[in-house]
């Protein structure tokens, strides 16, 4: 499926466009609320919580984002809701309130976090959940995941939007958990072609990479992170269609 067009004519803020010393924690309905203000897509990642609800939130344990304990996959959406991000008001954001938010003003990519662990097959529950919401939704959405086996269960459950693979170098210092051999695989872009995915969301310190080069030949579409400066964005602009971004405004291309 083509990705929307929206996707590579506005930046896409990281997280929505956060500042916690500002009173923007990320993924949090303050930060996405700004990216909507300043005209920005947006980038939110999502996790499963014990009654199996996608929850906005970037971390497996809650202690850097909330001060608190625990993972977020055992503890209830309702006791998420009430637990406040640090520099922020609002408690963790289900995504079916992020998507009430955003309501199509805005492109949103949505990451599903690996629930296996090791990037292998112990996944569903939580892509099931993301597809169910997204059936109807109207704007410009899509999907994507490191694990490529979240890509397969999205599409098994019913997922119509556009899919796509997060990559990077997937060096062993970076990913320990993950066996050499199946880094290899990521790495090389493998599973591109098998999962049919419609983009990819490259790193951007890896973007010269060789795969990177054959899928830009290929005309797939390429986006690009984390870029963190004007300087880095003009260097991501060469290798990719748009970029995510966190701590400076982005400039806006169209």
């Amino acid at each position: 499926m083509k990705i929307d067009s929206e996707f590579f004519c506005t930046p896409i803020a990281h997280r929505g466009l956060h500042s916690v010393g500002e009173g923007f924690p990320e993924n949090s309905i303050e930060s996405i609320e700004r990216a909507l203000r300043k005209g920005y897509g947006i980038e939110i990642d999502v996790q499963i919580s014990l009654d199996k609800q996608a929850i906005v939130f970037h971390d497996y344990e809650l202690e850097r984002l909330t001060g608190q304990n625990g993972l977020v996959a055992n503890k209830y959406a309702t006791e998420l809701s009430n637990i406040k991000l640090l520099g922020g008001y609002s408690g963790l954001p289900l995504l079916s309130d992020i998507l009430n938010l955003v309501d199509g003003r805005q492109a949103l990519l949505i990451e599903i976090k690996d629930q296996d662990g090791k990037m292998g097959k112990n996944v569903g529950e939580l892509e099931s959940e993301v597809a169910r919401l997204l059936d109807n939704y109207n704007g410009p959405v899509a999907v994507m995941s490191f694990n490529p086996n979240s890509i397969d269960a999205y599409r098994l459950s019913g997922g119509k939007c556009p899919i796509g693979l997060v990559t990077d170098s997937f060096s062993e210092i970076s990913w320990p958990n993950i066996h050499p051999e199946d880094l290899i695989k990521l790495r090389k872009i493998e599973s591109f072609d098998r999962v049919s995915v419609d983009f990819i969301s490259h790193d951007f310190k890896d973007l010269h990479s060789t795969e990177v080069a054959k899928l830009r030949e290929k005309k797939v579409p390429i986006l690009s992170w984390t870029i963190k400066s004007e300087a880095d964005e003009e260097i991501a602009r060469e290798y990719s269609d748009n970029i995510t971004f966190e701590g400076y405004m982005a400039k806006h291309i169209c």
